[in-house]
């Protein structure tokens, strides 16, 4: 997949021009689904009112309003339940999906009970855009810092589609958001490389090759 790892939407001219270039073609001739799942397993997001407004593209994180050709709802939850005929073309045939924010580990377990993550190396030409969580779900880990809902594993693993972790929600200091003290002492428990980056910062990935794309700030911590 080619990856479009944000940490509020896409907030900006930059972030947009990145969405752009890795869809090949104009928002407006591109169809796109959007997966509200995270919402519901964290405790200040969902469900109700924000899962609305996610898939209305009435929040305050650019995603599902930006003018697509079309827009759909794939709700993870539902998949197991149905079968697969019924949701599988559908998302092959998609050109990108608008991964909401909420609980990372929430959304890693319904990706893996719908089937939706063995069917990710598949989608060669899909395009995933991740807002917080729906970034974070394709690292390796989150660090315990972000664990609010418990997996049956147990642990903080995550798909590790990438091999880097993402603290989203930089702040200045004094406001809301993750500081760079909390970022550093963050990154401290994560083995691997990672990085901090605040609402006006993405991280594009494709073949491998990552490309930070950045109006505001953002942080690269090495593997320890």
């Amino acid at each position: 997949m080619r990856l479009l790892l944000t940490s509020a939407g896409v907030k900006n001219a930059s972030i947009h021009r990145a969405l752009v270039e890795l869809l090949g073609k104009p928002i407006a001739d591109s169809s796109a689904l959007c997966i509200p799942t995270a919402q519901y397993g964290h405790p200040m997001v969902g469900p109700g009112v924000g899962a609305w407004q996610f898939i209305s593209g009435n929040s305050e994180n650019p995603m599902v309003d930006l003018g697509w050709k079309s827009v759909g709802v794939l709700e993870l939850t539902a998949l197991p339940s149905i079968d697969e005929e019924r949701w599988v073309p559908m998302v092959r045939e998609t050109d990108v999906l608008l991964v909401a924010g909420g609980d990372a580990l929430y959304l890693c377990h319904w990706m893996r009970q719908s089937g939706l993550a063995d069917l990710l190396p598949s989608l060669s030409e899909t395009v995933w855009v991740g807002l917080s969580a729906g970034s974070m779900v394709m690292t390796p880990r989150i660090g315990e810092d972000f664990v609010q809902w418990r997996p049956p594993a147990g642990d903080d693993s995550t798909l590790g589609i990438v091999d880097f972790s993402i603290c989203p929600h930089l702040a200045q200091e004094g406001m809301p958001g993750n500081s760079m003290a909390e970022a550093e002492q963050w990154a401290a428990g994560i083995s691997g490389p990672a990085y901090a980056m605040d609402d006006e910062t993405a991280i594009r990935v494709v073949d491998g090759t990552v490309e930070v794309v950045s109006e505001g700030h953002w942080k690269h911590f090495p593997p320890r």
